[in-house]
This record gives structure tokens, C-alpha cells and sequence, in this order.
């Protein structure tokens, strides 16, 4: 009996241990279904997406690469506004490089480069719209500083300063986009995925998700921030032209505090859906909801994408409203080209007169001289 006893308590212990190692096997399933991605349907949006995206890409490149040469053909010295904006079209221009892959990818509903060039291209995408987000957060600041004319706080925001300012924010920025893409070089697995851009649980990525809502958390700041100053931008603007309202610059106040708002508008369109969205986006991300809600919160997550992107075409227009160097710049390179086109035409036109003045001198001096000679 006392044998039978032992022999009893010598086999719980491995049914205890079995049961463990059975849940803990569940609970590694489960977590395995959970993390599986769901087959996301990108088939009836892939069209749409591909075609803004080209769009965009079209808009954009033009818009920028000619807002850079204004920027570069300006003659005289560039003031702190120029140098952010600069920077802006810069980052615009390293995001806009980036769509051709999302076109080729949506339209072949497949990813053909890889793992490490998914992250790659990702992570710029992302790296420069919040670079443009904090530069246009930089941009207000000075007008705000600059309107309210505070002399220690205006040598504190020239030219050069601004120029460090721009390097410390590319260089964070690429700072972080190290940290993000350079673990990707070393991972094995999903090397070989066809999928990207696409939506991904971050149960066993928490401290990523958590860095993703301190982004957001940073963009409303920056946006309360804007409508502050802007705000008071335009109420002192306003003031000073109603004050001023006889003499004859006093519309330039009006029309200045009107240009403003271009950027708080820029904001509004482009960046503020996508960061309404993101809150629920995240928090999906750690709760592993269904496939069924996975795919209507991937799907919404692309459409508000898209605004965002609209911002590298919308930023060109801020240029030529906000710079009075750059407005002036472009003008007078339409007009070149205009001009040279023009000159070209009048010189085309001449050449066919001419021609067709000399055949009709020959066509009349022909028959003269052919009397002549039957005369003589």
C-alpha cells in the first residue's frame, strides 16, 4: 500500500508538469493565432491608392523641385523662414521618393524588395512627415516671435540659429531611423514576407506602440500650439491694420494676417484626420481585436495616409503665399520662360515672313527679267 502510495506521488508531479507544458502550449497557440496576420483585403482600394498616390507623387515632385529652385535662385541673404521652408521641401521631396513603392505595391498587391527595404521605406515615409510636422511647429514660432517683435527672442530665432535648429531636428531624425531600421538587418524571420505597409499586432512590441503614442501626444501639442499663435498672430496683425487703417499699407497687415493661417490650414487638412484616427489605430494594435475590425481600421489607417501624403503638394503653395523672395523668384522664372518661348515663336514667324516675302520679290522679278531678255 505504501508502495502503491509512492508510485501515486511520484506520477501527480509529472501529470502536474504536463498540464503545465499543455497551457503553456495554448497559450503559445493562442498567441500565435493572435500575432498571425489576418488576410487583409487591399484588393478594392489598391486602384484608388495607387492612382492618389501617383497623383500626389506627379504634384508634388513638380511643385517642390521648382519651389527648391526659387529657393536656390533667390539673390540676396535668406532669412530664418526661408531656411525652414527650405527644409520643409527637402523633407517633402525624401517622402515623395518614397511613393513609387506604395504605387508598385498596391497595384501588384505584392512586395518584391525585401524585408529590409520594406522597414527602409516605412520608416522615411514616416521619419520625414513628422520632420515637415516640426518644421511648420518651427515656422509659426518665428512668425509669432517675430510679429510680437521681442528683440532677445528675435536674435535668438536669425538666420544661423535656424540653420542649427534644422540640423539638431535632421539629425534626431536620423538618429531615430537607425534605432527603428537597423534591427531589421539582423531578424530571419519574415525576410521573405510579400507583405508591407500593412497592419501589424504589437502585443510583444509594447514599448513601440508606447513611443507611437508619445508621437501623437507630440503633434496635438504642436497643434495647440499653432492655433494659439496663430490666433494671436491674427488678433495683433488685425489690430495694427485697424489702427493704421488710413495709411496706404494697411492692407498689407490684413493680407499678411490672412497668409498665417496657411500653415494652421496645411495642418488641419493633411495631419489632424490621420492623428484623430492613430488613437484608435495603436490601441488596436495592443488589444488584437478581429479580422473582421483589423481590416476596416487597416483600411481607414491607409485612407487618412493619404492626407497626410496631399501635404507634400499642399507645402508648394505655402511657399509661394508665406516667402515674398520666392513668390517674386517664381514669377519672374514664368516670365523668362515665357518670354523665351514667345521670342522663339516671333523668331519662327519672322523666319516664314521672310521666307515668304522673298518668293513673292522672285516670283514678281522672274517674268521683268525674262522680258528683258526676250528684248534683247
Amino acid at each position: 500500500m505504501a508502495a502503491a502510495s509512492a508510485d501515486l506521488l511520484t506520477i501527480l508531479p509529472h501529470k502536474k508538469v504536463f498540464r503545465s507544458n499543455q497551457t503553456s502550449l495554448a497559450i503559445n497557440f493562442s498567441e500565435i493565432q493572435n500575432n498571425a496576420s489576418c488576410p487583409l483585403d487591399d484588393t478594392s482600394l489598391s486602384f484608388a491608392l495607387a492612382a492618389f498616390y501617383f497623383i500626389i507623387f506627379v504634384v508634388g515632385l513638380v511643385g517642390n523641385i521648382i519651389a527648391l529652385l526659387a529657393f536656390l535662385c533667390i539673390p540676396q541673404k535668406r532669412n530664418s523662414i526661408q531656411v525652414y521652408l527650405v527644409n520643409v521641401a527637402v523633407a517633402d521631396l525624401l517622402l515623395i521618393f518614397c511613393l513609387p513603392f506604395r504605387i508598385i505595391y498596391h497595384v501588384k498587391n505584392n512586395w518584391m524588395f525585401g524585408l529590409i527595404l520594406c522597414k527602409t521605406v516605412g520608416t522615411l515615409f514616416y521619419m520625414n512627415m513628422y520632420i515637415s510636422i516640426v518644421l511648420l511647429g518651427l515656422i509659426s514660432l518665428d512668425r509669432y516671435v517675430k510679429i510680437n517683435k521681442s528683440a532677445k527672442r528675435t536674435k535668438m530665432l536669425s538666420t544661423t540659429q535656424s540653420i542649427r535648429i534644422c540640423c539638431v531636428v535632421w539629425a534626431l531624425a536620423i538618429i531615430c531611423f537607425i534605432t527603428v531600421v537597423a534591427p531589421s538587418f539582423f531578424k530571419s524571420e519574415d525576410r521573405n514576407s510579400t507583405m508591407c505597409f500593412h497592419y501589424r499586432n504589437k502585443q510583444n512590441a509594447k514599448p513601440e506602440a508606447i513611443l507611437n503614442y508619445i508621437i501623437v501626444i507630440i503633434f496635438w501639442i504642436v497643434f495647440f500650439l499653432l492655433i494659439l499663435s496663430y490666433a494671436k498672430i491674427a488678433k495683433n496683425l488685425l489690430k495694427i491694420s485697424k489702427k493704421r487703417a488710413n495709411f496706404p499699407n494697411a492692407g498689407k497687415y490684413t493680407r499678411t494676417a490672412r497668409n498665417s493661417f496657411v500653415v494652421l490650414i496645411i495642418f488641419t487638412i493633411c495631419f489632424v484626420p490621420y492623428h484623430v484616427f492613430r488613437f484608435v489605430y495603436i490601441t488596436s494594435q495592443l488589444q488584437n481585436p478581429s479580422c473582421y475590425w483589423k481590416d476596416i481600421i487597416h483600411k481607414c489607417n491607409e485612407v487618412m495616409l493619404i492626407f497626410s501624403s496631399f501635404n507634400s503638394c499642399l507645402d508648394p503653395v505655402m511657399y509661394f503665399l508665406m516667402s515674398t523672395s520666392v513668390r517674386k523668384t517664381v514669377l519672374e522664372l514664368v516670365c523668362r520662360r515665357l518670354h523665351r518661348d514667345s521670342s522663339l515663336t516671333l523668331e519662327s514667324t519672322s523666319d516664314v515672313k521672310l521666307g515668304q516675302y522673298t518668293q513673292e520679290r522672285l516670283s514678281t522679278t522672274t517674268p521683268y527679267s525674262s522680258s528683258l531678255k526676250k528684248k534683247s
